[in-house]
């Protein structure tokens, strides 16, 4: 009988790439979501990759009842993975509550849950944001944790350390922290990719929809910045490669391969390019003139910030395969289906 993994957020962007990866990988998958940010139609593009629809029930996370008849539902679920949560910097800033409900409600319930129905491992879907503006780059899982620059980065800081204090208090289960750096990209296949509602907050897809004609200009935030070009400075990777890492962790957790009940890993290509270098590598992989002007800086955005994957490549066992031209030509092949898909 296959293992049964729960996925939170799992018609979301990243959520549904891990959904293919773990079928593929022989997991059978029970994807949660309330479709504030996605759409149900993603579980189509991930049936038709891997020829398994995941079992789906639309709930939002928040509503403990509703989460709890879930795994009623569904008996033997072994690990979660967490991509329930709101997850835009400069929305946060506007929208603090709605961020502090949701991504903290959502996780204190299901930890809460996961010991009334013997869960082993929990996987929590952090980020980069948790470190601030480092002082020395690369940034490793050392690196000291800054005070939070938007709400968005503080509910991550603050579920990172209910995640470890519930651990420290001897709850049955373990868990890993995986910080993410920028996620881009989408599935070769063109089936599943990065599927914004209403304006993007993200760079990408306001790359691909301007190169579309959907946007009329790209706003780039801030040429004044401490950087060799003046614009931001990311650490760019395949949403599929960061899919594969998840896998790796359930597969570390459940087979008991853990060093420690809580572990911390860095998921990044090690490279960092500037916002200005990402429209210059799209526009020579994909022959498309972008038109963008600068605009003024963002509040809540970080100057600079890159990884080193070390651990994660030595002890996950998992390593960012892709290039970042590769990675940005997946994304331009998205948008190209679904503007297909829409006429």
């Amino acid at each position: 009988m296959a293992t049964r993994i729960l996925v939170t957020g799992g018609t979301g962007y990243i959520g549904s790439h891990t959904t293919v990866e773990l079928q593929q990988a022989d997991y059978e998958v029970v994807s949660i979501d309330n479709l504030s940010n996605s759409n149900i139609g993603v579980l189509d593009g991930i049936e038709s990759i891997t020829g398994i629809r995941p079992f789906f029930e639309q709930v939002d996370c928040t509503d403990k009842q509703a989460l709890r008849a879930v795994f009623e539902k569904y008996p033997g679920i072994r690990a979660i993975i967490n991509f329930a949560a709101s997850k835009a910097v400069g929305e946060s800033v506007q929208k603090p509550l709605l961020y502090y409900r949701n991504n903290l409600v959502t996780l204190l319930n299901l930890l809460e849950l996961m010991p009334e129905f013997g869960v082993e491992g929990f996987v929590f879907s952090s980020s980069c944001t948790v470190y601030g503006q480092p002082d020395h780059l690369p940034v490793n899982e050392d690196t000291p944790i800054k005070p939070a620059t938007s709400p968005y980065g503080n509910t991550k800081q603050i579920c990172e350390e209910i995640i470890t204090d519930a651990v420290h208090a001897q709850a049955p289960y373990k868990a890993v922290l995986l910080r993410y750096f920028n996620p881009i990209g989408a599935h070769p296949s063109a089936k599943i990719g990065e599927l914004p509602l209403g304006v993007p907050q993200n760079l990408i897809p306001f790359v691909t929809q301007t190169a579309a004609g959907i946007r009329e200009c790209l706003s780039v935030f801030g040429d004044d910045y401490n950087t060799p070009d003046g614009s931001c400075i990311r650490d760019y990777i395949h949403v599929v490669d960061l899919a594969k890492a998840h896998v790796a962790a359930v597969g570390r957790m459940l087979s008991g391969k853990s060093q420690a009940p809580v572990e911390v890993f860095n998921l990044g290509t090690g490279r960092g390019l500037s916002v200005l270098e990402v429209i210059d590598t799209f526009q020579k992989v994909t022959g498309v003139r972008l038109n963008y002007k600068i605009v003024g800086r963002r509040e809540g955005d970080i100057e600079q910030v890159w990884a080193d994957p070390t651990r994660a490549n030595r002890v996950l066992g998992w390593k960012a395969e892709s290039s970042v031209e590769e990675t940005l030509l997946s994304a331009w092949h998205w948008q190209q289906q679904l503007g297909k898909n829409n006429k």
